[in-house]
């Protein structure tokens, strides 16, 4: 599924952001549009969560964990923002600021509350950002996580969840004031508060972890995979009703939860279905890939097919066609060249290698 998630993130920047059609299409549509991408993000961090507890190794260190997740992000992460550096800079001419690479290149950029510092170069990749803090932080919340009774488990995954939905509630009451947001309408501090900053975001990355001891405990799951598609479903067509602060994540982490909680339960009765087929798993293994190459093509590349009021409904469509594809191909480049040549070479130290260490996952 998390090929299906880079791609709602795909369809939302390249249907919301960039002009494709010269109709009032995408503005009509526009609030479901936008959930696709904030419902994405809350799966990403849920599922990474999940997968890190899922997968974790009894004979890992902090170290060697770290390890692996830095090898695993910075390669892509920092090819894809040399591209960005070398587009703005010398193609588009946009002054380029040192303290900012230096933010971007350290992946500090969610924690700093300026949005224009945030979003300089792969505006997507803020969320990378977050996830690097939730992996550094992984050695001591699994510790805290191992340490919940298995009946108390869906206990504290309901706190989580509560908590979530608290943080951007009170946002508004215990922040000061700041400007708006340019087109948004909501106070810039409020928006980083409740969308991107790290220990706000971790909460999902936390309810991850706890629906993963579920599983693994054995315990009872109130429904089944087709029950969760339909509850996120529904949850996903009322969303634009809801206000945006509770939308941008809350609204999305019970069924995402579900979702992934109740697809690992029929994973591990080996009934994964077509999303366990071989298409998808690769499809899933250029995912992350895909995510960083997608907001440079969909938005700049997209520029050089000229027409800046958009094309008719087929046009338009079809030109839609062609940015996938194009992502697609980057996000194959990528993972064949760098991301997974990297990965296997470097993420496991010489001396594990030399005693014939399990292979990598």
């Amino acid at each position: 599924m998390r090929f299906i998630a880079g791609l709602l993130v795909f369809l939302t920047h390249a249907l919301a952001g960039s002009a494709l059609f010269a109709s009032n299409f995408q503005m009509e549509h526009l609030g479901l549009i936008i959930q696709g991408g904030w419902a994405a993000l809350v799966y990403f961090f849920v599922l990474s969560g999940f997968v890190m507890t899922w997968a974790r190794r009894p004979t890992d260190t902090a170290p060697t964990f770290w390890r692996r997740r830095a090898l695993r992000v910075f390669p892509n992460y920092l090819v894809t923002l040399a591209a960005y550096i070398g587009v703005l800079g010398l193609v588009l001419h946009i002054p380029i600021h040192g303290k900012t690479v230096l933010l971007h290149g350290l992946a500090l950029q969610s924690f700093i509350p300026d949005l224009e510092t945030r979003i300089a170069f792969n505006p997507p990749t803020w969320s990378l950002s977050a996830e690097l803090f939730f992996y550094l932080c992984f050695p001591l919340l699994i510790r805290l996580v191992d340490r919940i009774r298995p009946e108390r488990l869906w206990a504290w995954a309901g706190g989580v969840v509560a908590a979530a939905f608290a943080a951007p509630l009170l946002a508004p009451k215990l922040l000061p004031a700041s400007k708006p947001v340019e087109g948004l309408g909501w106070p810039e501090l409020e928006m980083w508060v409740i969308q991107q900053f790290p220990p706000i975001r971790m909460l999902e990355f936390i309810l991850g972890m706890i629906l993963a001891k579920i599983v693994i405990s054995g315990r009872r799951i109130p429904l089944n995979f087709g029950a969760a598609v339909g509850l996120f479903v529904a949850v996903y067509a009322v969303s634009p009703l809801i206000p945006e602060r509770l939308n941008m994540a809350a609204i999305h982490l019970v069924p995402i939860g579900l979702l992934i909680l109740t697809a690992a339960a029929r994973d591990s009765r080996g009934r994964s279905g077509w999303l366990g087929s071989r298409p998808m798993v690769k499809l899933g293994e250029l995912a992350f890939a895909f995510y960083i190459w997608h907001y440079m093509i969909v938005i700049h590349a997209r520029q050089l097919l000229g027409t800046p009021e958009g094309w008719s409904a087929p046009v338009g469509f079809a030109v839609l066609v062609l940015l996938f594809v194009a992502t697609l191909g980057a996000a194959w480049l990528q993972y064949t060249l760098i991301e997974n040549p990297m990965f296997r070479r470097f993420a496991s130290s010489r001396r594990r290698r030399t005693l014939g260490a399990a292979p990598i996952r």
